[in-house]
């Protein structure tokens, strides 16, 4: 990088993003079939079925360290700015995280309530395997850092430069949306979820231009949601220390999507978005006053 030199090698905001997001698609799709070689170098039968969650797991962990990757090098040298202007603000990273992390607890908790109390949701055993768990935890924390990193701290910033802010925001939760289109068991109500996902993890962002909140959100989500309570995520199994069992119509249960593939998602998600922007709202836009 020139000293000195902080005009961006793309100039237009919205141009960056695309640029981006189509480059960490191919690798995506790159990762996945390189876990699908590895797939088919495994043996039948039981031992197959393991293979094929590790090939799941492998495929994912070079995507996601692939796309950590790719945004550091286009932040530098498309962008040209440090790789903290994407929101790595440390000052306030303990509440912001907290927050976050909190948010996506207390969701999950309400899910889970909401269908024991419908009798759509038991527990049928517990089973704590601390690699499976450790696994669990790195994946989740891999997972958050590189699609916050990719879909908030790059993308949404960039898009801001180029549009209003609910603009941006909108756009944004679109490609995250379509990111997770090709996932399993995905249905009409799983892609609503997606889009309402994308954009509860982006409002705090466009108000603060702070990546924590949405990072410990993320993976709160994710690592409760899957290695913990033993549902899937977006419709990738995963080996979890609860083992639901699930009752009643996909639509409320999620189906072979998971819990972020139901109408209970679908209101929780959607109250919290709209708590989130009162707040904030509150918080952040000063009242226009008579002169």
């Amino acid at each position: 990088m020139t000293p000195g030199v902080t005009t961006p090698r793309i100039k237009q905001g919205w141009l960056r993003a695309v640029v981006l997001f189509v480059a960490f698609i191919i690798a995506g799709a790159l990762a996945g079939m390189a876990g699908g070689l590895f797939t088919l170098t495994s043996a039948g039968g039981e031992g197959f079925n393991k293979s094929l969650l590790n090939s799941v797991t492998l495929a994912l962990f070079i995507f996601e360290l692939v796309g950590i990757a790719l945004v550091i090098v286009f932040r530098r040298y498309i962008d040209r700015q440090p790789v903290k202007s994407m929101g790595f603000q440390w000052q306030t990273f303990q509440p912001e995280a907290l927050t976050g992390f909190c948010l996506g607890l207390a969701l999950l908790g309400a899910g889970s309530l909401v269908l024991l109390a419908s009798d759509n949701l038991e527990w049928t055993d517990a089973h704590f395997a601390p690699a499976d768990l450790f696994t669990g935890l790195v994946l989740m924390i891999v997972i958050a850092f590189t699609e916050e990193m990719v879909f908030r701290g790059y993308i949404l910033n960039n898009l801001m430069e180029s549009m209003n802010k609910w603009a941006a925001l909108g756009v944004s939760a679109a490609l995250f949306t379509f990111a997770h289109g090709s996932n399993p068991g995905i249905s009409f109500i799983a892609v609503i979820n997606l889009a309402l996902a994308g954009l509860l993890l982006g409002i705090n962002f466009i108000y603060t231009r702070n990546i924590w909140f949405a990072i410990f959100f993320h993976f709160s989500w994710n690592f409760i949601q899957g290695p913990v309570l033993g549902y899937e995520v977006s419709g990738l199994p995963l080996q979890s220390v609860l083992q639901p069992s699930l009752h009643g119509p996909w639509w409320i249960t999620g189906g072979s999507f998971g819990l972020e593939g139901s109408f209970v998602a679908t209101g929780l998600l959607l109250f919290a978005l709209l708590l989130l922007y009162a707040a904030y709202e509150k918080r952040y836009v000063k009242p226009v006053t008579a002169s």
